[in-house]
């Protein structure tokens, strides 16, 4: 169980990695696991100004993934709007927002029971 832990805590900086290369905004990881409902080890949240960052950002996680672990997501769902990608790799979830749309749902809010870490925006 500690080495699936541990690949799946690696594919999690992959991932915020992946967003800070396309200047992501607000990135927070959520830590579920000691969550029993929870999905997913981790849910990785972000956004970006447009339609073309969200898909670049999401471009580039899927990128980064593949190139350091080889890993694919099982799923990727919203790419035809890019107003919210998900990026499902199982033990980690990843939401890709618009703004606005991240502010309607509120997934922090939702899983305020997890364990947050918030990234430094970049420049």
């Amino acid at each position: 169980m500690a080495k699936k832990s541990s690949v799946t805590d690696v594919l999690a900086e992959v991932v915020v990695k992946g967003m800070q290369e396309k200047k992501a905004k607000n990135i927070i990881k959520i830590d579920l696991t000691k969550i029993n409902e929870a999905a997913a080890d981790f849910f990785i949240i972000c956004h970006g100004d447009s339609d073309r960052q969200v898909k670049a950002i999401a471009d580039s996680i899927e990128d980064e993934t593949l190139k350091a672990m080889q890993e694919k997501p099982h799923s990727r769902e919203g790419q035809a709007e890019n107003r919210w990608v998900l990026l499902d790799y199982l033990d980690v979830v990843v939401h890709v927002f618009q703004k606005d749309v991240r502010d309607f749902y509120e997934i922090e809010d939702i899983w305020h029971d997890g364990v947050m870490t918030n990234y430094e925006d970049l420049a």
